[in-house]
């Protein structure tokens, strides 16, 4: 008899923590090897977590909606096995004692620089002056709003171990927003460059309503965005294709591309390559902003947003998209918007992206203003398809015809992009669905 370790299991790269949401098993229960055991969610999404060994639960050491680090102990299996079997080795946190200082004359980066660095290598953080950990997700926030290292040890943190969670430095931007609000113009805090925290009216309602509590997911979308109109100066740019092109080659093409890649061919990869041929072309596109610097990214890495059944939207990524030819681009789309719609993404499928596209067509829609998905600098929408009577150009004079038409709409943060960029990068993409060329598989 022997009592196995369940632990937090790495949920992606840069993914430090997990909410529990759900135990699917109590104290006591019986469970067999790679049975779910609970649900956990990260800030994209949520994912279970499977036994490692069968026997019964003994022990579980957290409670629903408590914040987990991973690799950290959450409950207790005993098996029926020797009891010298191997038992997994679950690392603890270094404590104070045991740590070495890093010495004064040894530290060469600013606070402010330690946490962008960290946020670049896609890593939390570890203090070695008072061994607290904090979580990429919360340097990320750190160095977005101003906020130095030697502050950031000042927030009290509620999770585990006193770790500072997403809600701590929320609630620490909010009350400092509201602290420089009674400052009076003339002073001026030279590290704070924070937007106090949007914070909704209270409402009184009357008459025939229903009210609807947020879930978990629409809490942390609002949040974002909000947060994202906080950042960034929205400007948006429109411009029209024609793609009658890519319709009619679609249509001629899709039964036979389905019957021998083995997936369909929709509009979205189309898209998703003309807008990675320009940003090669316009590569600040393809950036994000620390403080009064650029981080232009060499990896272009698309996000497509997608609809889930419950009506909130989750933004999967094509990872490297220009190193995928059409087919790639192809079985990839189809493979996460499968994967969003039946709650199968894995937290690694919602990270990195550097562009986002989202597809507003598929609703109807012809146009819109999409908010900026942080910490890029631009999202894309199109919308949908419709034949219009247009003017066609040709050498032998104008003429109307009937053609595909699209409108394509880009917001972007005007820190860095100007109305000329913006502009020029729309029209850009347009050309290149207009001049597509039909091609053979």
């Amino acid at each position: 008899m022997a009592i196995v370790d369940l632990v937090m299991p790495k949920l992606g790269e840069s993914v430090m923590e997990a909410t529990v949401l759900k135990w699917l098993k109590n104290v006591g229960d019986t469970v067999k090897m790679d049975e779910t055991v609970l649900e956990i969610a990260t800030d994209k999404v949520d994912s279970e977590v499977p036994s490692t060994a069968e026997g019964t639960i003994t022990e579980i050491l957290y409670k629903e909606n408590d914040v987990v680090p991973v690799d950290t102990v959450i409950a207790k299996i005993r098996t029926e096995g020797d009891s010298e079997a191997a038992i997994p080795e679950v690392k603890a946190a270094p404590s104070v004692e045991t740590q070495k200082a890093t010495p004064a004359e040894e530290v060469k980066e600013t606070p402010a620089e330690v946490i962008s660095s960290q946020i670049n290598k896609g890593t939390g953080l570890r203090n070695s002056s008072n061994a607290r950990f904090y979580s990429p997700l919360v340097l990320n926030i750190a160095a977005r709003e101003g906020i130095s290292l030697s502050e950031l040890e000042q927030i009290k943190g509620t999770g585990n171990e006193g770790r500072v969670t997403k809600n701590d430095i929320l609630d620490y931007i909010a009350q400092r927003g509201k602290s420089d609000a009674a400052v009076p113009a003339t002073v001026v805090k030279k590290e704070t460059t924070a937007v106090a925290a949007y914070e909704t009216p209270a409402t009184q309602t009357s008459g025939n309503v229903e009210i609807i509590e947020m879930d978990r997911m629409r809490k942390l979308i609002a949040e974002h965005m909000v947060r994202s109109v906080h950042t960034s100066p929205h400007v948006t740019s429109f411009s029209e294709a024609d793609v009658t092109n890519i319709v009619l080659w679609r249509d001629t093409v899709k039964n036979e591309f389905e019957k021998r890649e083995g997936t369909k061919i929709t509009f979205m990869p189309l898209f998703i390559e003309a807008i990675v041929k320009c940003i090669k072309k316009f590569p600040l596109i393809n950036s994000s902003v620390d403080g009064d610097r650029i981080i232009v990214k060499k990896d272009i890495n698309i996000g497509m947003a997608a609809a889930l059944p419950n009506g909130n939207l989750i933004v999967p990524v094509i990872k490297n998209a220009d190193q995928l030819n059409l087919v790639g681009l192809a079985k990839q789309v189809n493979h996460l918007a499968n994967a969003a719609r039946s709650s199968k993404l894995k937290p690694d499928d919602t990270q990195g992206a550097t562009f986002t596209l989202s597809n507003i067509g598929t609703f109807g829609s012809l146009m819109g203003t999409p908010i900026i998905n942080q910490p890029q600098v631009a999202i894309m929408a199109v919308g949908a398809i419709k034949k219009r009577p247009v003017v066609v150009e040709t050498p032998h004079g104008d003429s109307i015809a009937i053609r595909h038409m699209m409108y394509i709409s880009m917001s972007y943060d005007h820190r860095i992009i100007d109305g000329s960029l913006g502009a020029t990068f729309v029209t850009a993409v347009a050309k290149e669905l207009e001049n597509f060329q039909p091609r053979e598989f």
